[in-house]
């Protein structure tokens, strides 16, 4: 093709948007019949370079929507709309083990988008585009307010939602790696909720004393949220992944202070030493250590740590005291927590206590650890810091789950869960 005969036009609508808004990508004024590459880049803040591409042929008007075109190859297949994000992959020679998380929610991901003559498959950066645009994608919506939170020793931060309110509000606990993670606690406040995201393995107290916090530490995370003036004291919510799925439960159904509108957890059990503090926990966790197993690619399987699930009700949080409803999302291929068997118990014991009409469990067929919110690409592996008592170690962590099924589980129905 003659590139002065092309001059394509690529538009991305909206151009700037939240990470979990779609967007439509259109490249125009191509010959009919052209095949070409849509391609993503995205330089992630670690330095490392991601992508993503289908491939399309142009219709008779020198047209490809990929919101109703097929790709037909490439990082996705099919009709995707959104496939351009939630298949981004790191570039061919990348170091092994990455993740993509976004730590500075204050500025967006800057993702770029280009049209390319011909089926491409590697050496895009070598290469001219017919077109290209620049899109942002964002987890703080305009108006978003940032608030960090030292207050009663927390390491925290409040994201506020635009407007007065008063608003619902979340505690938001990610797993055993520790940090403060915003990126979660940032999209729900630019959807209407105040939610305070909490590091609570890696805090300041943590590090300047040496000791894990203990319950009061979530208790005081929960009035801080319960009083603020911006905040429907009486709506609150935890939601926990992993390690803070224990926390949760455990907060939910025996704490005197927290008394919540409802609990979400996601790809974590009720399994662990109900009388025991966060670090007899872990070490509780620990002490199965022999049941780790190995994948091919030397990477560790955690799953069978908590396996079989006890029967000695002092080894499982009691989930027939809870009063609140309760979500479970399980990823079915979860290698890292017996998510899905603590998902049964977890019915069980709620049928016998009489509270199983406040349960309700998604469990997703070939999905696996790492549920994140929509279009953000799936890690069946990756390096992980795990923190224990006293130390840390780096290892290449199994979570399982397939790239399409963990896509598919966010388009299934499962927002109306948040509207408490």
């Amino acid at each position: 093709m003659d590139r002065k005969q092309c001059c394509a036009k690529l538009s991305v609508q909206p151009s700037r948007g939240l990470v979990d808004e779609k967007f439509i990508v259109l490249v125009q004024k191509v010959p009919p019949g052209l095949q070409m590459t849509v391609h993503a880049l995205y330089k992630c803040e670690d330095g490392h370079n991601w992508e993503a591409f289908g491939h399309y042929t142009a219709n008779a008007t020198g047209t490809v929507n990929v919101a109703e075109d097929p790709s037909l190859g490439g990082t996705y297949s099919g009709v995707e709309q959104m496939g351009l994000l939630w298949s981004l992959r790191p570039v061919p020679g990348s170091k092994p083990g990455l993740r993509m998380r976004k730590m500075n929610v204050q500025t967006p991901m800057e993702v770029t988008i280009s049209a390319y003559e011909g089926h491409q498959t590697e050496g895009f950066m070598d290469k001219v585009p017919l077109a290209s645009v620049l899109v942002e994608r964002w987890y703080m919506a305009p108006g978003v307010c940032r608030i960090p939170i030292t207050e009663g020793g927390l390491t925290a931060t409040l994201f506020l939602p635009p407007g007065p309110g008063p608003f619902p509000g979340v505690l938001d606990l990610w797993g055993g790696g520790g940090k403060l993670v915003e990126y979660r606690a940032a999209l729900l406040a630019s959807h209407g909720f105040a939610s305070l995201a909490l590091d609570y393995l890696t805090s300041k107290i943590t590090l300047e004393t040496g000791k894990i916090v203990g319950n009061e530490y979530f208790e005081t995370a929960y009035r801080v949220l319960q009083q603020h003036p911006q905040v429907l004291g009486s709506r609150i919510a935890m939601l926990g992944l992993s390690f803070g799925t224990s926390v949760t439960l455990k907060m939910a159904a025996y704490s005197q202070v927290i008394k919540l509108r409802c609990a979400v957890c996601i790809s974590g059990s009720h399994v662990q030493p109900v009388d025991g503090s966060v670090g007899q926990v872990l070490s509780f966790f620990n002490e199965n250590s022999d049941k780790t197993r190995f994948s091919e690619e030397n990477e560790v399987i955690w799953r069978e740590l908590l396996l079989p699930i006890p029967t000695d009700p002092t080894l499982k949080v009691d989930v027939g005291r809870l009063q609140c409803p309760l979500l479970l999302v399980v990823g079915e291929d979860d290698q890292n927590w017996p998510a899905r068997e603590s998902a049964v118990d977890i019915k069980e014991m709620m049928e016998q206590a009489g509270n199983s009409h406040l349960l309700t469990v998604l469990s997703y067929p070939n999905a696996g650890h790492l549920i994140e919110p929509p279009f953000v690409p799936h890690a069946r592996a990756s390096k992980f810091r795990t923190v224990t008592t006293g130390t840390s170690v780096m290892v290449m962590c199994l979570w399982g789950g397939e790239t399409v099924a963990h896509f598919a589980l966010k388009k299934a129905p499962g927002r109306r869960f948040w509207s408490f």
